[in-house]
C-alpha cells in the first residue's frame, strides 16, 4: 500500500537546549480565561471557559518573520502560556492532571479580530478568525523535569519594546490542572496534544513591521515579527 500523494511532514516543536522535537497532534485553546480580559472585550466573566481548535499546520516558530494575514485589518496578539501533553487519558481527575504534562512553552495566539466579531455576530465558527496560516506561534518547549510545574509567575507581552500585556499566570480562572482535566471529560488526550491556555488582558493590534515578544517566568522567550 502507498500513498496517493506525499503525506505531509509531521508539525514539531524544538525544545530548548536540545536537538530533539516535540511532535504536535492537536492544539486546544483556552476562551476567556483570564478576568480583565474577558472584561475588555465586553464577555461575561461568570461563564466557564471553552475550547476551540488551531490547526498544527497553523504553527509558527520562535525568531521567524511572517506575512500580515490577508482578509484582515485588524490583527491582534494573545500572549498564552502553552502546555504539552506527554502521556494521554480520559476523564483524568484534576489532581492527577499534572502527571500528564511534558513540558511548557511561551505562544501567540493571533487573532483576525475583525473576522471573529463578524463570526460571533453571526453565530458562526471562529476558523478563519483564529486557524489562517502562521496563527499559532510557539516558542522552545521545556521540560517539566526543568522547570517544575508553573501555577504562577509572569507572563508578559511587548511590541517594539512597549509592554501591551502583564500579568501573572496565578490569575488564570481555570488552572492547567483543571483546563486538562475539562477537556479530558469529552475526549481522550493523547501525547502531542498542546494546549494554549487563554491570554490575559491587554491585546492589542499588530501592524506590519512590528516584532512582538512574549517572556513567561522560567521559559525561553518567543519573538515574532510582522513582515513589513
Amino acid at each position: 500500500m502507498s500513498y496517493v500523494i506525499d503525506p505531509p511532514a509531521q508539525p514539531a516543536l524544538p525544545i530548548a537546549g536540545s536537538d530533539d522535537l516535540f511532535p504536535v497532534r492537536r492544539i486546544f485553546c483556552v476562551g476567556r480565561n483570564y478576568v480583565e480580559h474577558i472584561r475588555e472585550l465586553g464577555n461575561d466573566e461568570r461563564e466557564p471557559p471553552f475550547f476551540f481548535m488551531k490547526s498544527a499546520a497553523s504553527i509558527a516558530l520562535d525568531g521567524e518573520t511572517i506575512p500580515y494575514p490577508p482578509d484582515t485589518s485588524n490583527l491582534h496578539h494573545e500572549a498564552e502560556l502553552v502546555v504539552a501533553i506527554g502521556t494521554g487519558g480520559t476523564d483524568i481527575a484534576p489532581e492527577d492532571a499534572l502527571d500528564h504534562v511534558w513540558g511548557y512553552g511561551a505562544g501567540i495566539d493571533l487573532t483576525r479580530r475583525d473576522l471573529q466579531d463578524q463570526a460571533k455576530q453571526m453565530r458562526r465558527p471562529w476558523d478563519f478568525s483564529k486557524g489562517f496560516d502562521k496563527a499559532a506561534i510557539f516558542g522552545a518547549l521545556h521540560p517539566v523535569s526543568e522547570t517544575g510545574h508553573l501555577p504562577k509567575g509572569s507572563i508578559k507581552l511587548t511590541v517594539d519594546g512597549e509592554t501591551r500585556q502583564d500579568a501573572d499566570l496565578s490569575e488564570m480562572i481555570w488552572p492547567v490542572p483543571d483546563i486538562i482535566a475539562f477537556a479530558s471529560r469529552s475526549m481522550t488526550l493523547e501525547p502531542g496534544d498542546l494546549f494554549m491556555t487563554g491570554t490575559p488582558a491587554g491585546v492589542s493590534p499588530l501592524v506590519p513591521g512590528n516584532t512582538a515578544v512574549v517572556e513567561i517566568e522560567g521559559l525561553s522567550p518567543l519573538t515574532v515579527t510582522i513582515a513589513g
